[in-house]
């Protein structure tokens, strides 16, 4: 589910589908779904709650437990917070996986654009 322009993903709506077809693709296993959370974690964040029902949807589809399908949400932003709140928030809302490459990498460096 895109949360910016420069971060890519799928419809909701289109959810179920795509996981039908990467469970038909030998190559491919599917293992759960991802989304960057939003920057205010004062409440519970949409695009979770939005994650957790198309997890919802796929486990119904797929005739799986939803502890099958995994949930990815949260990054090393939200678990260096000085309070913790959003890391605890993420896994209220059912998140089996957090995110912390950078915490323990270093930020990623991007090679800058060649202007022509």
């Amino acid at each position: 589910m895109p949360t910016s322009w420069t971060k890519f993903g799928v419809e909701p709506t289109l959810c179920v589908d795509l996981v039908k077809h990467i469970k038909n693709c030998t190559n491919l296993e599917f293992c759960g779904l991802m989304t960057i959370g939003m920057i205010d974690y004062s409440f519970t964040p949409k695009n979770f709650k939005l994650l957790s029902s198309c997890r919802s949807e796929v486990s119904q589809a797929l005739d799986i437990s939803e502890e099958q399908c995994e949930l990815s949400m949260g990054m090393s932003a939200d678990f260096e917070q000085a309070d913790s709140i959003s890391l605890i928030l993420h896994i209220e809302m059912g998140s089996t996986n957090v995110r912390v490459g950078s915490t323990i990498f270093g930020a990623r460096e991007y090679p800058k654009k060649q202007t022509q």
